[in-house]
C-alpha cells in the first residue's frame, strides 16, 4: 500500500489475493490487517482495493493452485481438496521425473530455496503430483492424496511445529513427501496471472513484489 501511494497513483485499485498481511513469525497472531491510515489515504486518491480469497483457490486458469502446476510444469490438471465451496487442489502429471527433480523445478520457478521433507520414495509413484498452494498442509489434503495413491504434496507452508504436527505424522506414515515454497512464491502466481487478465482489457496493471519468509518452510 505504502508503494502505491509513493508513486503517486490515483483512481485505480488494489487487487489482492489476502486483505491481511501473514507471518508466522507473530504466532499466534500470525495476520495483520490493513493499516486504517493507509486506507484513510487510498480513499483520498479513489484507489479501491478488491480482495479475492477464497476464489482464487478454486480450479481454475487464474488460481492459485494451477498457476502454480503450470510454473512446475505439470500437465492435464484435474481438481480435488474442497476448499469453502471449491476445489483448492490440483492434480497433475509429472512423467519421468523424481522429487529431487520437483524440488530443483519450484526453486527455479520461486526464484529461492525450498523445503523438501522427503517421507517416501524418490521416485513420483504414478507420475502425479498433488498441488495445494499457501497453507495446504492439511490432514484432509493428505487424506485425499493417500487415497489417490500419490506420494508427493507441493505446498507453500511446510513448517514442522505444534500446528502441523499431526498431519507431519500422516505424512510420514502413508510415505507422502512434501515439498514447500513459502505462502507468498507458491500463490504470487495466480496474481501474476491476473495482470495479464487485467491487461487484456486495456487496464495498465503491475504485480507489487512482496518478500517469502522462509520461516514458513
Amino acid at each position: 500500500m505504502e508503494s502505491i501511494l509513493d508513486e503517486g497513483l490515483h483512481d485505480g485499485m488494489l487487487f489482492l489475493h489476502h486483505p491481511s498481511t501473514w507471518d508466522l513469525r507473530r504466532a499466534p497472531d500470525i495476520f495483520t490487517l490493513m493499516d486504517r491510515g493507509l486506507l484513510s489515504r487510498f480513499r483520498e486518491r479513489h484507489i479501491s482495493i478488491f480482495a479475492y480469497h477464497v476464489p482464487l483457490d478454486n480450479f481454475g486458469s487464474y488460481s492459485t493452485g494451477v498457476t502454480l502446476a503450470q510454473a512446475l510444469g505439470l500437465s492435464d490438471l484435474e481438481p480435488f481438496s474442497p476448499y469453502g465451496g471449491g476445489l483448492a487442489g490440483v492434480l497433475g502429471e509429472l512423467r519421468d521425473s523424481d522429487v529431487g527433480d520437483l524440488k530443483f523445478r519450484l526453486e527455479a520457478a520461486v526464484g529461492h530455496q525450498c523445503r523438501l521433507y522427503q517421507y517416501g520414495d524418490s521416485i513420483i509413484r504414478s507420475g502425479q503430483v498433488g498441488v495445494v498452494a499457501g497453507g495446504g498442509l492439511a490432514l484432509d489434503v493428505l487424506r485425499d492424496l493417500a487415497e489417490f495413491d500419490i506420494n508427493v504434496l507441493v505446498t507453500g507452508v511446510s513448517v514442522h511445529n505444534d500446528f502441523s504436527a499431526e498431519a507431519h505424522l500422516f505424512a510420514q506414515e502413508h510415505s507422502i513427501s512434501v515439498l514447500g515454497g513459502t505462502h507468498y512464491s507458491t500463490e504470487s502466481f495466480a496474481c501474476k496471472a491476473m495482470v495479464k487478465y487485467f491487461r487484456q482489457f486495456g487496464l495498465p496493471s503491475a504485480f507489487v513484489e512482496g518478500e517469502p519468509l522462509f520461516e514458513d518452510l
